[in-house]
């Protein structure tokens, strides 16, 4: 895609964390207390919110089975018994496998 040299990604990298740590600055010494801004975002945010709602319902919908393996999973590896979870739960971890989550 692109032939770029170390020297040119090092620089492109540079720039990108200076605009990160500036803007970072700027919204934490100044936007933060300012009134205007904070209602403007969170009126955006709250119509973010209203329109995306069945959306985020469809997905997890769609996605329900793949978040509680993958919460079952995490609960064994918590409690270090991933082969009882093996043993007793073999088509969740099929599925896990299948959607790349597990190995």
């Amino acid at each position: 895609m692109y032939n770029l040299t170390d020297e040119q990604i090092h620089k492109i990298l540079q720039t990108y964390k200076k605009k990160k740590q500036r803007e970072s600055e700027y919204y934490h010494k100044s936007q933060k207390f300012n009134e205007d801004f904070v209602k403007k975002n969170r009126a955006r945010a709250k119509k973010h919110y209203d329109n995306n709602k069945e959306k985020k319902k469809e997905k997890y919908a769609n996605n329900s089975d793949i978040l509680k393996a993958k919460s079952l999973l995490r609960y064994y590896k918590k409690l270090e018994k991933v082969d009882v979870f093996e043993d007793k739960h073999s088509e969740k971890v099929k599925l896990l496998k299948e959607k790349g989550f597990y190995t």
